[in-house]
């Protein structure tokens, strides 16, 4: 789907459908939309409001015959709810809502009013990067797997472009520059959501490499086992044993162009199917731990949107990758490993894996000279049971970093909640025989987690944000269909351009 803007009327558009919208209680369409009422002789007003009882609520919707009177075939209004509730994050819902309703009519060009700019006042730029996010993140599908016959191909229809079409010609630059920016993210997501589509069997560590590998604009060296075994990371290696997979450890590197503003580390969970190991999960626990990747396809979505986004920040994407399965040489609860920062933790359950593959991960990206690191991943259950879908949660040991990134998350229309760590969850991990234990009780599940994390920051600026629950949803929520969710690429992304 091409989405560009062009100076026009919206009666003059000619299109499938053309896109108007109305607030919640408008009795008298003004703007673009009571343009294209009065070139209907008053059909939206006194019809569709009137008679048909429209009343704006959010995302409600309108098909209406246009009959020849304006070059568009159909209209589609949609609600725009209360005024006062209004902001970017719902023209993004919204348009992936109004792409959704537009493949359903078949429509292959559709044009659209750009919401939000008339009686909302926002900014131009941000309202059409909200369009373009909404209608990218909205349009995804992944069906590959799925054969379906000559008929079926042939009757399906794809929206070919989508159209921003603006009376004011000088607000053009600003307007397409939105769509670039909101193309490029909305595409990271969609980009980190196939790679968590794909099965097990597809995803493997040696995929997610080659996957990291093809991106143009960046470095990127791959460590296979020998190198990474020399460089002291056990307590990964220790994971990927059960295997017949190959583990792979990943950096990637952009180097921008400019002096490096900062210096940013991206550190993402790649466990690429994890059955718990030896202390193995039951079966209705494992059937979607290919998800377990997660925060590995959001760091290389991240680092392709990177090198088109361009910004003065030196950023680093490291992935330590991995299987962890029950084979003859899995690493065993008991087991005492040697990190590469030098501690040694003892094994207390080989299903809370994820934490000592980012052992070694975050402490090698502490020694590339950064000044941040964030990690991602799928780390605990106990923060889906804490947060739900609704959240991700989000601690580290600088509270700057986590209120930039709450905030950068609440501006791409995800959340973060902090959690907190404290001294107490270090004491959870005290060991007999080690320097610490991979896992505590079963209470403060999430924030011990965190604060195992925080002993291989070497103290650097770290933040860690827990996506167990928010990266795969089990239906559709406001613009992401059910699936994977690319959690954290639009948050991430977002601080990054904020720098």
């Amino acid at each position: 789907m091409k989405i560009t803007a062009r100076q026009g009327s919206l009666t003059d558009a000619s299109c499938d459908v053309l896109v108007v919208n109305l607030f919640e209680g408008v009795k008298t369409p003004g703007g673009g939309t009571g343009a294209v009422d009065k070139a209907l002789n008053n059909l939206i007003s006194s019809y569709v409001i009137e008679k048909e009882e429209f009343k704006g609520k959010l995302n409600q919707m309108y098909v209406l015959h246009t009959y020849g009177k304006i070059p568009a075939d159909k209209i589609l209004i949609v609600g725009l709810g209360k005024s006062e509730d209004f902001s970017l994050n719902k023209i993004r819902e919204i348009s992936s809502k109004v792409i959704k309703k537009v493949k359903s009519l078949k429509a292959k060009k559709v044009c659209t009013i750009l919401h939000g700019a008339g009686t909302a006042g926002l900014e131009d730029y941000s309202c059409a990067r909200m369009i373009a996010e909404g209608a990218i993140i909205g349009n995804y599908s992944f069906d590959k797997y799925k054969t379906k016959d000559k008929e079926e191909k042939e009757d399906k229809k794809e929206i070919e472009t989508l159209e921003i079409v603006e009376l004011d010609s000088s607000k053009l630059e600003s307007i397409n520059k939105g769509i670039e920016t909101g193309k490029i993210i909305a595409e990271a997501v969609n980009f980190a959501r196939n790679l968590i589509n794909e099965p097990a069997c597809v995803a493997t560590p040696t995929k997610l490499a080659e996957t990291a590998l093809s991106i143009q604009g960046i470095e990127c060296k791959v460590l296979e086992k020998d190198e990474v075994e020399k460089m002291g990371m056990g307590s990964f290696l220790a994971v990927g044993r059960g295997s017949s997979e190959p583990p792979k450890f990943i950096h990637m590197k952009y180097t921008p162009s400019a002096s490096a503003r900062k210096k940013l580390a991206i550190v993402g969970k790649g466990v690429t199917f994890d059955s718990g190991g030896l202390d193995i999960k039951p079966a209705d626990s494992m059937r979607m731990m290919k998800e377990d990747m997660s925060g590995a396809a959001a760091t290389i979505g991240i680092m392709n949107a990177i090198t088109q986004l361009k910004p003065d920040v030196e950023i680093h994407g490291i992935i330590a990758a991995c299987e962890n399965m029950p084979g003859s040489k899995a690493y065993k609860p008991g087991d005492v490993l040697t990190a590469m920062n030098g501690k040694t933790i003892e094994v207390d359950n080989t299903d809370a894996e994820g934490r000592l593959t980012l052992a070694d991960a975050l402490y090698y990206a502490s020694e590339q000279n950064v000044d941040e690191i964030i990690d991602i991943a799928t780390l605990t259950g106990a923060c889906m049971v804490a947060l739900g879908y609704m959240a991700a949660g989000i601690m580290g040991n600088d509270e700057q970093l986590i209120k930039n990134l709450i905030d950068a998350a609440d501006k791409g229309g995800e959340r973060f909640w902090q959690l907190p760590m404290y001294d107490e969850h270090k004491e959870e991990l005290k060991s007999v025989i080690a320097d610490m234990k991979n896992c505590g009780s079963r209470y403060g599940g999430a924030s011990t987690a965190g604060r195992f994390l925080q002993e291989f920051t070497d103290e650097k600026k770290w933040a860690h944000i827990d996506i167990a629950g928010t990266a795969w949803i089990d239906k559709e929520i406001k613009e992401l269909s059910k699936g994977p969710t690319g959690s954290g690429v639009r948050a991430i992304l977002n601080y990054i351009l904020s720098l």
